[in-house]
Protein backbone atom coordinates (compact mmCIF):
# COMPACT_ATOMS: atom_id res chain seq x y z
CA UNK A 1 0.00 0.00 0.00
CA UNK A 2 1.31 3.43 -0.88
CA UNK A 3 0.19 6.92 0.02
CA UNK A 4 1.22 10.24 -1.47
CA UNK A 5 2.53 13.30 0.34
CA UNK A 6 4.17 16.41 -1.07
CA UNK A 7 7.36 18.36 -0.57
CA UNK A 8 6.74 21.95 -1.61
CA UNK A 9 3.98 20.66 -3.87
CA UNK A 10 6.00 17.87 -5.53
CA UNK A 11 4.48 14.44 -4.89
CA UNK A 12 6.36 11.67 -3.07
CA UNK A 13 5.17 8.12 -2.45
CA UNK A 14 5.14 6.73 1.09
CA UNK A 15 5.25 2.96 1.59
CA UNK A 16 3.23 1.06 4.13
CA UNK A 17 0.15 1.87 6.14
CA UNK A 18 0.21 4.34 9.00
CA UNK A 19 -1.28 2.65 12.08
CA UNK A 20 -4.85 3.89 12.60
CA UNK A 21 -6.90 4.34 15.80
CA UNK A 22 -7.75 0.92 17.16
CA UNK A 23 -4.67 -0.76 15.63
CA UNK A 24 -1.92 -2.26 17.78
CA UNK A 25 1.52 -0.74 17.28
CA UNK A 26 3.80 -2.90 15.14
CA UNK A 27 6.94 -4.20 16.87
CA UNK A 28 10.00 -2.00 16.50
CA UNK A 29 13.69 -2.14 17.19
CA UNK A 30 15.43 1.24 16.94
CA UNK A 31 18.70 2.64 18.28
CA UNK A 32 18.77 4.90 21.34
CA UNK A 33 21.19 7.73 22.07
CA UNK A 34 23.38 5.26 24.01
CA UNK A 35 23.56 3.03 20.88
CA UNK A 36 21.47 0.32 22.57
CA UNK A 37 18.58 -1.36 20.78
CA UNK A 38 15.19 -0.08 21.96
CA UNK A 39 11.81 -1.74 21.45
CA UNK A 40 8.29 -1.12 22.65
CA UNK A 41 9.07 -3.31 25.66
CA UNK A 42 11.17 -0.43 27.05
CA UNK A 43 8.00 1.65 27.51
CA UNK A 44 5.55 -0.84 29.03
CA UNK A 45 2.72 0.85 30.92
CA UNK A 46 3.25 4.27 29.34
CA UNK A 47 1.25 6.08 26.72
CA UNK A 48 3.38 7.00 23.73
CA UNK A 49 3.67 9.90 21.32
CA UNK A 50 5.73 9.05 18.24
CA UNK A 51 7.01 12.22 16.60
CA UNK A 52 8.39 10.83 13.34
CA UNK A 53 10.30 13.11 10.96
CA UNK A 54 12.97 13.10 8.22
CA UNK A 55 15.91 14.84 9.95
CA UNK A 56 16.74 17.24 12.75
CA UNK A 57 18.70 19.23 10.17
CA UNK A 58 15.53 20.80 8.78
CA UNK A 59 13.72 23.72 10.41
CA UNK A 60 10.28 22.07 10.60
CA UNK A 61 11.68 18.86 12.10
CA UNK A 62 13.67 20.78 14.70
CA UNK A 63 10.58 22.83 15.56
CA UNK A 64 8.41 19.72 15.99
CA UNK A 65 10.94 18.19 18.37
CA UNK A 66 10.99 21.37 20.46
CA UNK A 67 7.18 21.75 20.40
CA UNK A 68 6.44 18.19 21.50
CA UNK A 69 9.19 18.35 24.12
CA UNK A 70 7.55 21.41 25.69
CA UNK A 71 4.03 19.97 25.51
CA UNK A 72 4.85 16.71 27.33
CA UNK A 73 6.87 18.36 30.11
CA UNK A 74 4.16 17.84 32.75
CA UNK A 75 2.82 14.51 31.46
CA UNK A 76 4.23 11.86 33.79
CA UNK A 77 2.56 8.83 32.25
CA UNK A 78 3.60 9.62 28.66
CA UNK A 79 6.81 8.93 26.80
CA UNK A 80 7.74 11.06 23.79
CA UNK A 81 9.56 9.05 21.12
CA UNK A 82 11.35 11.25 18.58
CA UNK A 83 12.18 9.05 15.56
CA UNK A 84 14.25 9.83 12.47
CA UNK A 85 17.06 8.50 10.30
CA UNK A 86 19.53 10.82 12.06
CA UNK A 87 22.37 9.10 13.87
CA UNK A 88 22.12 8.91 17.67
CA UNK A 89 25.09 11.30 17.90
CA UNK A 90 23.15 13.98 16.03
CA UNK A 91 20.09 13.41 18.24
CA UNK A 92 22.20 13.75 21.39
CA UNK A 93 23.99 16.87 20.13
CA UNK A 94 20.74 18.57 19.07
CA UNK A 95 18.94 17.87 22.35
CA UNK A 96 21.95 19.05 24.39
CA UNK A 97 22.27 22.26 22.38
CA UNK A 98 18.53 22.99 22.73
CA UNK A 99 18.26 21.92 26.39
CA UNK A 100 15.65 19.26 25.54
CA UNK A 101 15.16 16.57 28.17
CA UNK A 102 11.57 15.34 27.82
CA UNK A 103 11.86 12.91 24.94
CA UNK A 104 13.59 9.73 23.90
CA UNK A 105 15.42 10.04 20.59
CA UNK A 106 15.48 6.95 18.40
CA UNK A 107 17.39 6.33 15.17
CA UNK A 108 16.57 4.01 12.27
CA UNK A 109 20.30 3.47 11.66
CA UNK A 110 20.09 -0.31 12.23
CA UNK A 111 16.46 -1.06 11.42
CA UNK A 112 15.29 0.17 8.05
CA UNK A 113 12.03 -1.80 8.40
CA UNK A 114 10.60 0.62 10.99
CA UNK A 115 9.62 3.21 8.39
CA UNK A 116 7.76 0.71 6.19
CA UNK A 117 6.17 -1.07 9.18
CA UNK A 118 4.87 2.27 10.50
CA UNK A 119 3.77 3.56 7.07
CA UNK A 120 6.22 6.45 6.83
CA UNK A 121 8.92 5.27 4.37
CA UNK A 122 9.47 7.80 1.59
CA UNK A 123 9.99 5.70 -1.53
CA UNK A 124 11.14 8.16 -4.17
CA UNK A 125 12.72 11.51 -4.86
CA UNK A 126 15.57 13.15 -3.04
CA UNK A 127 14.22 12.11 0.35
CA UNK A 128 13.86 8.41 -0.50
CA UNK A 129 14.71 6.23 2.49
CA UNK A 130 13.81 8.87 5.07
CA UNK A 131 10.66 9.04 7.17
CA UNK A 132 7.68 11.14 6.22
CA UNK A 133 6.44 13.51 8.93
CA UNK A 134 3.90 11.73 11.10
CA UNK A 135 2.52 11.53 14.62
CA UNK A 136 1.20 8.38 16.24
CA UNK A 137 -0.29 8.38 19.73
CA UNK A 138 -0.85 5.10 21.54
CA UNK A 139 -2.19 4.23 24.98
CA UNK A 140 -0.29 2.24 27.62
CA UNK A 141 -1.44 -1.01 25.95
CA UNK A 142 0.09 0.03 22.58
CA UNK A 143 -3.29 0.65 20.96
CA UNK A 144 -3.27 3.62 18.60
CA UNK A 145 -5.62 6.42 19.63
CA UNK A 146 -4.51 9.02 17.05
CA UNK A 147 -2.38 9.16 13.92
CA UNK A 148 -1.51 11.78 11.34
CA UNK A 149 0.59 11.52 8.21
CA UNK A 150 1.34 15.17 7.42
CA UNK A 151 0.37 15.68 3.79
CA UNK A 152 2.94 18.43 3.07
CA UNK A 153 6.27 17.49 4.62
CA UNK A 154 7.30 21.12 5.14
CA UNK A 155 4.28 21.69 7.44
CA UNK A 156 4.10 21.02 11.17
CA UNK A 157 1.97 18.24 12.62
CA UNK A 158 -1.24 18.97 14.52
CA UNK A 159 0.19 19.18 18.05
CA UNK A 160 -3.15 20.06 19.63
CA UNK A 161 -4.93 17.02 18.15
CA UNK A 162 -2.16 14.68 19.33
CA UNK A 163 -2.23 16.04 22.88
CA UNK A 164 -6.05 16.01 22.94
CA UNK A 165 -5.99 12.33 21.95
CA UNK A 166 -3.80 11.63 24.98
CA UNK A 167 -6.05 13.56 27.30
CA UNK A 168 -9.17 11.81 25.98
CA UNK A 169 -7.87 8.22 25.99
Amino acid sequence: MSQTITRRGAPMNVAGKLPQPGDKLPPMRLTGSDLADVGLDAFVGKAKIFNIFPSLDTPTCALSVKQFNARVETMNDVVLLQVSADLPFAHKRFCAAEGLENGVTLSMMRDKTFAADYGVLIEDGGMAGLCARAVIVADADDTVVYSQLVSEIAEEPDYDAAIAALENR
